[in-house]
């Protein structure tokens, strides 16, 4: 009588696990499609500024650095809601404000696409960015609830592609609205698809496993005990803020190695475009497709990264960031150095400094995550972003400063000394990784 009860016990248990299985599996195949087709909707209502701005200064008459005024106000603003969103994305339920931020940057869109104003392009931007930051810290959330920290890397390398997605095809179709229609354009019709693209995103996303009664991820892989994580789940916005992320040595270090990191990559990202016409001898056609190349690189390289920091390193992030930002740094001297009119050579500077700064972007968010765990994912990452675009704002009005005083030789060197500098924030957090990896190998030794 008790071996049939423990065998209907245990063929229920592993019918049970065979469910939950093809469940995860089904839902873990949506969430990632959703997250990439919803981020790289965020970044067709970013990335349009950019191309816009050669033509925006033509027709309206703005300098570079009242333009870089605009980059610089909507960046700091980015970056403080990025960790606002970060801290209450942790607390709140991902589908919700993903969607509820995608389409809130469609309509800003559709009212740049209206303004000539400084003012007014201003407000609406800096309002966008506002709205942008809510894209980030959900998807940040999901990934670290749906993959696990063996795969973490890999899987957020996979979802990142979605930025280089969205970016690249911005750039060619911005380019080509600008061309037939005017800049207008590049708001409204980005602005139109966005908005079908946030109700395709409340339509797909759900929260974490648990909310469709699923284990954790880390049950459902084996990786730990079930009752480890019971700790985690009361924690309160305070404890997530302080004693997971600003007491967090390790976080710092990120936060600043991406300070840096972003001074890089929005270096090229803003002003790619204009830097390529006015300094390479570009036609704006030619420069967008020179810009996209290195979206399209980004898609490769942080894959690239994603896998070398989970197989080969074995969850060191900041070794593969370390590596990876130096070779950034040879790329963007390149990039500096080739001599107008080299247009394929231009192509291949563009396509090295978007394969390489990918990869540590990737980098940052999961290393934040890793050292604050997956409960305060959100709030780290947000925490970093914040930082990240506080880079972003000195590459606004500062890049735009040094152009109009100084010229692009100026703001080249600044861009190359940013690229070290970071590589030795990363360098600071060389021998760490999850706590989950590092409690796995300990078992594994015993």
């Amino acid at each position: 009588m008790v071996t049939n009860t423990l065998s209907i016990d245990g063929c229920a248990a592993s019918e049970s696990a065979q469910n939950n299985s093809k469940t995860y599996r089904y839902w873990r195949i949506r969430m990632m499609y959703s997250m990439m087709i919803g981020y790289a909707g965020f970044y067709l209502v970013r990335q349009n500024f950019t191309m816009a701005i050669p033509s925006m200064q033509s027709e309206l008459g703005y300098s570079k650095t009242q333009i870089g005024v605009i980059i610089t106000v909507a960046a700091i603003v980015y970056g403080f809601g990025k960790g606002l969103s970060g801290l209450l994305g942790d607390r709140s339920n991902a589908r919700y404000l993903m969607t509820f931020g995608l389409f809130m940057s469609a309509v800003m869109n559709l009212f740049v696409g209206i303004s000539s104003s400084l003012t007014f392009l201003m407000i609406f931007w800096t309002l966008n960015s506002c709205f942008q930051s809510m894209g980030w810290p959900p998807c940040a959330r999901l990934l670290t609830h749906w993959f696990s920290p063996k795969e973490l890397a890999t899987k957020w390398a996979l979802w990142n592609t979605s930025q280089q997605i969205g970016g690249a095809t911005i750039l060619v179709l911005a380019g080509f609205l600008i061309e037939h229609f005017g800049w207008r354009y590049a708001f409204y019709v980005p602005g139109i698809i966005c908005l079908l693209l946030a109700i395709f995103l409340f339509n797909r996303l759900r929260d974490t496993p648990q909310s469709l009664g699923l284990p954790s991820i880390e049950e459902h892989h084996g990786l730990v005990n079930p009752n480890s994580n019971i700790e985690e789940e009361d924690l309160s916005m305070k404890e997530i803020l302080f004693e997971r992320v600003m007491k967090n040595k390790l976080v710092w270090y990120v936060c600043f190695a991406n300070f840096f990191l972003y001074i890089v990559r929005m270096a090229v990202f803003n002003w790619a475009p204009t830097f390529l016409r006015e300094f390479k001898g570009s036609s704006l056609h030619l420069a967008g497709w020179q810009a996209a190349a290195f979206d399209v690189a980004g898609m490769f390289g942080g894959v690239v990264a994603g896998y070398l920091s989970d197989k080969m390193f074995q969850g060191h992030r900041g070794q593969v960031g370390t590596v990876f930002m130096l070779l950034l740094v040879l790329c963007v001297v390149f990039l500096w150095k080739v001599p107008e009119g080299y247009v394929w050579l231009h192509f291949l500077g563009m396509v090295g400094i978007g394969f390489l700064v990918s990869g540590p972007q990737i980098l940052v968010g999961v290393a934040a995550a890793d050292f604050a765990s997956k409960k305060a994912a959100g709030a780290a990452s947000g925490l970093t972003g914040t930082f990240g675009y506080l880079g972003t704002a000195v590459t606004g009005i500062g890049i735009g400063a040094i152009v109009d005083y100084s010229g692009w030789d100026y703001a080249f060197l600044m861009v190359a000394v940013s690229g070290v500098l970071s590589a030795a924030f990363f360098a600071l957090t060389w021998n760490h990784r999850s706590k989950v990896l590092e409690d796995l190998d300990a078992a594994t030794a015993d």
